[in-house]
């Protein structure tokens, strides 16, 4: 069977698809990755077979162009942004052009990932199946806990879940854009959806979280093709970054990223630097992206190394604490590698990653509206100092390595699919047996 992947096209989704998609390609699935032109380089580093599509409408170089729109947003203006201006545009090309590349290609079976919303709406017309991956975490719709969007505790008590339901039908309005585009599709082809549902357009053959279950809230409730599984990473397949390790002292090493993404906003580095600079027994790398140029942090505390990009699992192998935005993968990487957290949560489901490092005791965060240079200095002491930090993220990094998501992701998404060939071909034999 021949497996289409289909992701956002944005470095915190492509990353574990990519994994993902070259795990199941080891193991003898043929593979190919569906995407619009500036995947390419990202899909082909990992040795990956690439089929672009949206060429006319997402030429090379726009992603960047119309996400850099998102980098100095934070908290719910970043959600509202993206579901207006971006993903509406990005589903409508998808929609119109992924039946002839699915043809195109041969795919079989396609592996969606879950945020691009109503993608599936194409294999549910072609009668094809799909698998949903949750390169984030996985939304919990029930309101038995915080939309991921909110920093929220987890708690039970009826004010808690009230305000939970709160909070879902507060983010609803910022989806009509992205619905109407899925309501004129399915109108147009002839598919019948209860849009009352949130669960009708789901996969019934998979659905596949890179969270491990231990990470996340207690959630009893997911429907039986659900399954959680651990982070989609190894150390291999992604484009090289060159990094001056030989400037690393040997000092206890901070690790700080604020990903790919909401990472425009210099004062956080501002706060970062002088935070970390309080502690020149410490060596601090800091990763700034695309969005800001070192040289405008510059001058800056002789403890720390800036760059714009870094081997982040590299450096996470030899850091005692790392300063994240509470991006999944960047917490899954860390707690792979046993390193304790600050986060400082911006914007889509890191204030929900967030809460959870707290609600784990594998760090502490600050929120942005929070955030002083000597707020994140008190955290940072706490978590060096305090050993059940590193204690309850080395209990992780044993979780990962035991449960090896990637694999367990992989014999999900072949067995929905071999499944669902055998259950797709028994009238067929019926029909020969009583010939």
């Amino acid at each position: 069977m021949k497996v289409g992947f289909v992701s956002l096209p944005v470095t915190g989704h492509l990353n574990p698809m990519t994994a993902l998609a070259r795990k199941l390609q080891s193991r003898g699935t043929e593979v190919i990755f569906i995407g619009v032109p500036d995947v390419g380089p990202i899909v082909r580093a990992a040795n990956l077979k690439f089929a672009p599509f949206c060429e006319k409408e997402y030429p090379v170089g726009s992603v960047a162009k119309r996400w850099g729109g998102v980098a100095k947003l934070h908290g719910l203006d970043v959600v509202e942004y993206t579901s207006r201006e971006l993903i509406p545009g990005l589903i409508k090309a998808a929609l119109e052009h992924l039946p002839e590349k699915l043809r195109e290609t041969g795919v079989e079976a396609l592996a969606i990932d879950t945020v691009y919303r109503f993608l599936e709406l194409v294999p549910m017309r072609l009668g094809m199946p799909y698998a949903q991956i949750w390169n984030i975490l996985p939304m919990d719709r029930s309101g038995s806990t915080p939309a991921y969007y909110f920093s929220w505790p987890h708690e039970t008590t009826p004010e808690a879940l009230a305000r939970n339901i709160g909070g879902l039908k507060r983010i609803s309005r910022f989806f009509a854009p992205v619905l109407a585009v899925a309501k004129s599709y399915a109108e147009k082809n002839g598919l019948q959806i209860d849009w009352n549902d949130s669960a009708a357009t789901v996969s019934k053959l998979a659905v596949v979280t890179q969270t491990p279950k231990e990470f996340d809230f207690p959630i009893s409730h997911w429907p039986p093709q659900f399954h959680y599984a651990g982070p989609f990473h190894d150390d291999e397949g992604r484009e090289e970054v060159a990094f001056p390790l030989e400037k690393l002292t040997g000092a206890p090493l901070i690790y700080a990223s604020l990903g790919t993404l909401v990472n425009g906003m210099e004062h956080v580095y501002r706060a970062i630097l002088e935070a970390v600079g309080r502690f020149p027994e410490t060596q601090l790398v800091l990763s700034v992206g695309k969005n800001i140029k070192p040289d405008d942090l510059r001058p800056a505390p002789s403890n720390a190394i800036i760059v714009s990009t870094a081997p982040q699992i590299e450096l996470l192998k030899r850091a005692a604490l790392c300063i994240t935005h509470a991006g999944l993968n960047t917490a899954l990487e860390a707690l792979a590698q046993g390193v304790p957290m600050v986060a400082i949560p911006i914007g889509f489901d890191q204030p929900g990653v967030a809460a959870r490092v707290a609600y784990h005791g594998v760090g502490e965060f600050v929120e942005i509206e929070d955030l002083t240079a000597e707020r994140l200095s008190e955290l940072i002491q706490r978590v060096r100092k305090n050993p059940s930090y590193r204690d309850r993220a080395r209990y992780f990094q044993k979780v990962i390595a035991q449960t090896q998501g990637l694999d367990l992701a992989a014999d999900v998404i072949e067995r929905a699919f071999k499944k669902n060939q055998i259950v797709d071909s028994a009238p067929e034999r019926a029909a020969v047996s009583h010939a």
